[in-house]
Formats: structure tokens, C-alpha cells, sequence
């Protein structure tokens, strides 16, 4: 195969910043590269031709032992808050960015491979990656994809035929990942951290230029920009927590400066709803729980607005004002997103006075009986076009039914307020209330069978049905249910 393809649509612009942005560094080749699951839809959306890839030459762009001739491999220089603690200097540490393309919609994309070798930022770390974390990464990027919210994406992943020391001896993989950008908070914070306004500058101007043109017109462009980041990341989170999603890693180079979920480590789907649920192995006192997560971006915003305030104003208190009144307005996005979408959960699309309490009354009944979030709601939709007594399936997953009976009666009065038609209602609330969702035990179970056995199936299936999340599909009802006592999964792992 020629890899024509690649070579002509690679236009790499961060690379053109300058070196103290990167450092420039060829993947180093794996022995034995062989594609374990190629993303043909995503390559096809990135102009890409999803046959070439598969060829040995495009196996060997995946894996990092071919390099097309208008790539320009970088690893990014950033530094970061890591569970409150600021590091310096992080960086791109076991991941490599190939270069950027420009996809079928005219969107700028990066593509980086994910375990790629050691990088000048890999602080004695190997730069490999497991195939476990690697196969858990696709999965949830991709269902994530499929749910509607912004993310990177996995476009491929190989199996490199070396293996990897973690706690054991492991099987080796690089991931390549696409996203509109790898910029985060903490690629400010490293700049900003070395006095560096001027790098500050430049960073602004180009994410400015890349992702937010608008801000570039606007009387105060880099006020603009932080005002948008804080939009972008306020919606962004109010959808991880309408999925029960919790990210598990919420360090500030975790999070993307264009409101994408990026870096899925410890990440899990809450099954069982509390808001203190933490799965990360690492996060011992639960700083980034689920209920946690509107107050830590705040926090992580913040921090970047810290690193723009010479940028903001001429005079420091005027822009430390202008800072905070950009960070305050997070959390009145960030409420009236995650009202909305609960709402719609419930199949209320007419605002109540009545209806925040009515759902505070839900979530405090849900987290008392430890019911399944994303079962609860998927059976209220069920129930949502039925009689009196369709509500059964809903109903048994709170033990001492009166305190959720009487909760189902004023939801229905509430509905009887709604204008569409109960048909209507339903399809409404199955599509914003998921089917399927990247259960933390099929995740497991598919990487155990994958790693244990070389056993794909359980992972293409897997992916399969999260492609689809909230379609009917009773052929894979198993796959939509809550573990059962024995295939609880207490902890995720971050697997670097």
C-alpha cells in the first residue's frame, strides 16, 4: 500500500510553534505489530481509507514502525495539578502525536499513538502501554462517542508482540487516538509556571485561532476564551454526570482546553447511585467522586484562568476580577445543562416550579436504595407510555416500594401536565436514557478474556452494542444489566 493518504492530509500546526512547546521524537518500532481492532467509521471520517490501514504498511503506522513523510512526531510539554499537588513538568510521556488532519467536516484532528515509546517527558517510565488499559480506552471512547458527548476517539488498536512490566509481565498495544486537541489546562500552567508570558501568549493565540475563532473578533479576545472554555467544560460535565460517568482522574493535564474527554485511566460507569461513588484505586479520599466533579473542574478552571490573567487586563486586580467572574459563571452553566437534561430523563420537557424538587426526591430515593442509575432511568421510560402498573420493572429495584409508589404517583401527575403524546414521551426519554452503557464488569471481563486467552469476541461484542446505546435490543439484555454480587467491580486501575 502507499501511504499517499496519510502523507497528503497531514498539516501540522502545533508543530509549527515554537520547540519549547515539544519535544520532536520519532515512535519507537514494536516487534511484532498486529491490528487487533481498526475504527473503519472513524477513518472514514477522517478521509482516511480503512483498507490501507489494515495492510501490513498501515499496521505499521498504527504501531509507530512506519512514519509517513508529512508526519512530524511530537511529544507535547505540559505540567499539571495531580490530586491538588502541581508538578512542573509532565508531558507526553508515553504518547506521541503523529500529526494533524483535516477531517471530512473541515474540523482540525490530531492523531496520536498511545504507547509509543519513551519520550524526554517519561520521567524513567517505560512509554509502553498494557493492552488492558489500551482495549479499556477504546471501549469507553467510543461508547462515550456513541452517547453524544464530546470526547477523544480510538481509531485503532495493535498488539505490538512485546510485553510490558506493570505488576506482572504484560502484553504490549498502542492506541491511536483522535482528538480536536490535545491542549489542556496544564499545557497553560507549564508556561505560566516558568514565568513564560510570552509562551502563555502564543499558546492563547493559537488555541484561539484553532478552536475558538469567534473569541479573535470579540472586544477581549482572551477573556472570550476563557469564558468559552468554561461553557465548553460545564456542559461537558453536567453530560458525564447525566451517564453516571466518572472520570476518576480529574488532574488538571486531564483536561482538554476544548471541553473533549481525554485520558481514560481509573474512568468508570456508576452502577449502583450514590454521590460519593469512587471506583479510581487512586483517589483514597474520593476528591474526584462522582458528586465531586462540577466543583473540581471549577477548581482545574480556575487554574487556568490564573495562568491568563497578564493577559486579561492591564491592571492585576481588574483581571483577577474579570477571572473570577468568568470562573462564578461555571456553576450556573453547569446547573441549568444538568437540570435540563435530568428533566429530560424524566420526560418533562415543560418547565415546573415543582420539577427540581420532584427530581431531588428521585436522586434521594436512588442513592437510599442503592438502585442502578442507568437502569432506573431506562425503566422509567419503559414505564412512561404505559398504565398504572407498568412501572413494575422500576419499582423493584427500590426495596420498601410505599417511599418510591408515592414518587411514582407525582411523577405521572407531572406528566399528565407534558403536551406530547405518551409515544411520543417514550422515545423521547429512551433516547436520553441509555440502554447500555460500558458496565464496569463487561469491561473487565472482555480485557480478561483478551489478555487471558487472546480472546476478542467478548471486546467486539462489547463494542458492538455500545455503538447503539439506546436502541431495544433484547438479544443483548444480559448486557444492560447490573453485575450481580459476584462480578462487582469495587476498583479501576490506571494502568500506566
Amino acid at each position: 500500500m502507499s501511504m499517499v493518504g496519510l502523507e497528503l492530509t497531514f498539516d501540522n500546526s502545533y508543530a509549527r510553534l515554537p520547540d519549547r512547546f515539544y519535544a520532536r521524537i520519532r515512535p519507537t518500532p514494536v516487534a511484532d505489530p498486529r491490528l487487533l481492532k481498526l475504527n473503519a467509521g472513524l477513518a472514514g471520517e477522517l478521509g482516511l481509507d480503512a483498507a490501507a490501514l489494515g495492510t501490513a504498511e498501515g499496521v505499521g503506522v498504527l504501531a509507530g514502525n512506519v512514519v509517513p513523510a508529512r508526519a512530524e512526531p511530537i511529544a507535547m510539554a505540559y505540567a499539571g495539578h495531580q490530586f491538588g499537588n502541581f508538578v512542573p513538568q509532565l508531558g507526553d510521556g508515553r504518547a506521541i502525536l503523529l500529526g494533524e488532519v483535516v477531517d471530512r467536516e473541515g474540523v482540525r484532528r490530531d492523531i496520536q499513538l498511545k504507547g509509543s515509546g519513551p519520550t524526554p517527558y517519561s520521567r524513567r517510565g517505560d512509554g509502553r502501554a498494557a493492552l488492558g488499559p489500551v482495549l479499556r480506552e477504546y471501549i469507553v471512547a467510543e461508547a462515550m462517542a456513541a452517547l453524544g458527548i464530546p470526547t477523544t476517539r480510538a481509531l485503532a488498536a495493535v498488539a505490538t508482540g512485546e510485553r510490558v512490566l506493570r505488576e506482572g509481565y504484560l502484553p504490549g498495544a498502542v492506541l491511536t487516538r483522535v482528538a480536536s486537541s490535545h491542549v489542556r489546562v496544564g499545557t497553560f500552567q507549564y508556561f505560566a509556571a516558568r514565568g513564560d508570558e510570552e509562551g502563555v501568549r502564543q499558546l492563547a493565540d493559537y488555541v484561539i485561532a484553532r478552536h475558538y475563532p469567534q473569541a479573535a473578533a470579540a472586544p477581549r479576545p482572551y477573556v472570550d476564551l476563557l469564558e468559552a472554555v468554561v461553557a465548553r467544560q460545564a456542559a461537558l460535565v453536567a453530560q458525564w454526570m447525566l451517564v453516571g460517568f466518572i472520570h476518576g482522574v480529574m488532574n488538571t493535564d486531564n483536561m482538554s482546553i476544548v471541553g473533549e474527554t481525554i485520558d481514560y485511566g481509573p474512568c468508570a460507569f456508576m452502577d449502583f447511585y450514590h454521590p460519593a461513588t469512587v471506583y479510581s484505586s487512586i483517589d483514597h479520599a474520593g476528591r474526584y467522586a462522582y458528586g465531586n466533579q462540577p466543583r473540581i473542574a471549577q477548581w482545574n478552571l480556575a487554574r487556568l484562568a490564573e495562568t491568563l490573567l497578564p493577559l486579561l487586563a492591564d491592571e492585576q486586580q481588574e483581571a483577577v476580577e474579570v477571572a473570577e467572574a468568568a470562573i462564578a459563571a461555571f456553576a450556573g452553566r453547569f446547573q441549568a445543562a444538568y437540570a435540563t437534561g435530568l428533566a429530560r430523563k424524566l420526560g418533562l420537557s415543560q418547565a415546573q416550579p415543582q420539577d427540581a424538587e420532584l427530581v431531588r426526591q428521585l436522586l434521594d430515593h436512588m442513592a437510599e436504595a442503592g438502585a442502578d442509575f442507568t437502569l432506573a432511568f431506562r425503566r422509567l421510560a419503559d414505564a412512561s407510555a404505559g398504565g398504572e402498573g407498568s412501572e413494575s420493572g422500576f419499582m423493584e429495584l427500590f426495596p420498601g416500594a410505599e417511599p418510591i409508589a408515592e414518587w411514582v404517583r407525582r411523577w405521572r401527575a407531572r406528566l399528565s401536565l407534558e403536551p406530547d403524546g405518551a409515544s411520543a414521551r417514550q422515545a423521547a426519554m429512551r433516547a436520553v436514557n441509555p440502554a447500555f452503557i460500558p458496565r464496569n464488569h463487561l469491561v473487565e471481563e472482555a480485557i480478561e478474556a483478551a489478555v487471558g486467552r487472546g480472546d476478542l469476541a467478548p471486546f467486539e461484542r462489547l463494542v458492538d452494542v455500545l455503538a447503539r446505546p439506546y436502541d431495544e435490543r433484547p438479544q443483548d439484555q444480559e448486557l444492560s444489566l447490573p453485575p450481580r454480587p459476584e462480578q462487582i467491580v469495587a476498583q479501576t486501575f490506571c494502568g500506566t
